[in-house]
């Protein structure tokens, strides 16, 4: 065989191999000369873990409005447009934005939306201190510094396929975030270290912040409305109050935008004192918005623990 002969042959090889990977979903669309890639986002964190990773190398698009609440979202019509011209869509996808998924669907992109699920990557957890009998994974994998990390390399990892010319910065720009989150998660290891953790009881009126209590090894003992938007009955409450009294709880953690009222009749029965964590759900999409908001977290916990020690 020529030179040439096996140079063709070599050129036949790749062809056939770049097909076959595009048929198996190995390899996305080509995008047009130029062009960059647009990411659609369903909530604020992934905002911030998008705007990191592509830097100005892809534009970062959310899919409903800031002030929207995505507990009980209803899709809009401006909705349907946005989703019509992504090139893919970072959702969360285990019960926080079910609606997206119709969205999707009314702008006709099913099956032709590239779909980057975030907890692929993510060991779910049920629901902490649900006083009913199901067991429901929870969703709120983002409010966790050591889940957002792993999240940040899935959401990396997917964008790098459909986007190869500028998979290597996104993985330098992850890596980046990625320590930045770690340093954070560190700072305040370091200060829980001299507390004892042991004995230190919980109870939240919402199910958002159990992957955070879990990489601190914090107990939640209740949680007094496990699905957002369904108020407890008063049997529910009666339970949570006892569960509460039982195990000595003395914080109580409530939603910053939208819950704080809910524990006011359990602070009043109880003697608990409530300190206010954020969703990171809710104001404008902006690439910091995970850390600064993570970090008023953590100096939250910090405080609540450390009022159970005066």
């Amino acid at each position: 065989m020529t030179a040439a002969s096996k140079k063709l042959s070599l050129r036949r090889r790749g062809t056939t191999m770049c097909l076959l990977l595009l048929g198996c979903g190995l390899v996305g669309p080509a995008l047009a000369a130029g062009k960059k890639l647009k990411v659609g986002v369903t909530l604020h964190p992934y905002y911030s873990f998008v705007a990191n990773i592509v830097g100005d190398k892809a534009e970062v698009v959310p899919l409903i409005a800031g002030d929207a609440n995505p507990h009980n979202y209803q899709p809009q019509t401006e909705d349907i447009t946005r989703a019509m011209s992504l090139d893919a869509l970072v959702v969360n996808g285990i019960g926080h934005d079910e609606w997206a998924f119709e969205i999707v669907k009314a702008a006709g992109r099913k099956g032709t939306l590239s779909l980057i699920y975030a907890n692929a990557s993510v060991a779910l957890i049920p629901i902490a201190g649900d006083q009913g009998d199901a067991k429901v994974v929870n969703p709120h994998t983002f409010v966790s510094t050591t889940a957002a990390i792993q999240q940040v390399f899935e959401i990396t990892r997917r964008l790098g396929e459909l986007d190869p010319d500028n998979a290597a910065a996104y993985r330098r720009n992850a890596a980046a975030y990625a320590a930045r989150i770690r340093g954070l998660r560190a700072e305040f290891m370091t200060r829980f270290a001299n507390l004892d953790l042991s004995s230190f009881r919980c109870a939240t009126t919402h199910a958002g912040y159990d992957y955070l209590m879990q990489e601190f090894g914090l107990t939640v003992t209740a949680v007094i409305e496990p699905r957002h938007g369904v108020a407890p009955t008063a049997r529910q409450l009666a339970n949570t109050v006892d569960a509460i009294r039982k195990a000595n709880v003395r914080v109580l953690f409530a939603e910053k935008y939208f819950s704080i009222g809910l524990g006011k009749p359990i602070e009043e029965a109880t003697g608990v004192k409530i300190f206010a964590l954020s969703h990171i759900t809710g104001g404008p999409y902006t690439a910091d918005r995970f850390e600064v908001e993570m970090r008023e977290n953590l100096q939250t916990l910090a405080s609540a623990i450390e009022s159970t020690r005066r």
